[in-house]
């Protein structure tokens, strides 16, 4: 089952490569007993930087199960790393730690390939929070392989159906507008669109964090998902970063709706409701929100809607009135109730 020639090294010793631009850095190191996968891992990812909101991101598509946790590593303000074909996972961290460090994509990338006896097989590509790039296609990548770097960008890929998949993809991600997660989804499925991985399709991932760090990783940390084993993982990807779009819309309702900015929620729960209109939760508590405001006209229509929809919204009501969440008003809850199906009201 297992390619010994391909075995993956562990973690690139700190005597090997500090004389290589890493002196003084503590490299991770895994524990002794990590098995690495030795099969080709990924097939083609792309790594971005976004000028305008200094935004770094990295997504891929594989026939491998799982592929995010290993291929995907990103740090807001300092970089992201893809590393694929017989991946080796060390060149993610090891890969931020140089960057961190203020080294340049280029010499973080050669160090760590100078120091890895089996770079041949390798495919990794970084970018930085200035928008510099590097890319190593290993000689012994299974064809076809290649990629291609653009202002801010590096598109890659092996084990394509054909060799044209890395320039569909620079060509849809330069193509694209709109945010950088929607741009890199984007590039993967022109990937997919031009034949894809030889072997077919299994799991993907797509990770976008901010430009600079504000110490509070869960802020941070933009987009992160990940389909672990799907027929269509790119079709998964595409819905998920639509839900994904409307929740961040209805958390920018709530919090404009905090500074007072009535007009400016709306308008964000307006966004998500037409981004998911069959999910029940975000007019529910975009009308718990808009009726504890005071604005009980425009809120009232919405819990009619959606309890027409499941009653266990409406029984949910009396709850959120010890959380603070509704005003303990018997006749403004009666408004509330009355807004049920006549079979519902109790």
């Amino acid at each position: 089952m297992r390619h010994a020639r391909f075995a993956t090294s562990r973690l690139v010793p700190l005597a090997v490569i500090s004389g290589l631009g890493f002196a003084g850095l503590a490299l991770a190191a895994p524990p002794p007993d990590v098995d690495r996968s030795t099969r080709p891992v990924a097939t083609y990812s792309i790594v971005a930087h976004d000028a305008e909101t200094g935004q770094l991101g990295v997504a891929v598509q594989s026939h491998w199960f799982q592929v995010g946790p290993i291929v995907a590593w990103a740090e807001p303000g300092v970089g992201a790393v893809a590393t694929q074909s017989f991946v080796d996972p060390a060149y993610g961290p090891n890969g931020l730690l140089g960057l961190r460090a203020g080294m340049a994509p280029q010499a973080v990338l050669d160090a760590l390939i100078a120091a890895d006896a089996q770079s041949a097989v390798r495919q990794v590509a970084m970018v930085d929070a200035q928008g510099r790039v590097a890319v190593w296609t290993g000689e012994r990548a299974i064809e076809a392989a290649g990629h291609r770097t653009g202002d801010g960008y590096s598109v890659q890929a092996n084990l394509m159906e054909r060799d044209t998949v890395w320039n569909a993809m620079a060509e849809a991600f330069e193509g694209t507008d709109g945010p950088l997660a929607e741009r890199m989804l984007a590039a993967l499925e022109a990937a997919e669109a031009e034949g894809g991985d030889i072997r077919g399709r299994q799991s993907a991932a797509l990770l976008v964090v901010a430009g600079e760090s504000t110490g509070r990783p869960w802020r941070d940390r933009l987009v992160d998902l990940r389909i672990a084993d799907a027929p269509e993982p790119l079709v998964e990807l595409r819905r998920l970063l639509r839900r994904h779009r409307a929740y961040e819309a209805m958390n920018a309702g709530d919090e404009a709706l905090a500074q007072g900015e009535v007009d400016a929620a709306a308008a964000h729960y307006t966004r998500a409701a037409e981004l998911e209109p069959e999910i029940h939760e975000l007019p529910f508590w975009q009308a718990v929100t808009l009726f504890e405001s005071g604005r009980e006209d425009e809120a009232l229509p919405l819990f009619r809607r959606v309890f027409a929809q499941d009653d266990r919204w409406l029984r949910l009501i009396p709850r959120l009135v010890p959380a603070g969440l509704l005003p303990d008003d018997p006749a403004k809850l009666d408004a509330i109730r009355a807004q049920a199906p006549p079979h519902l009201r109790h």
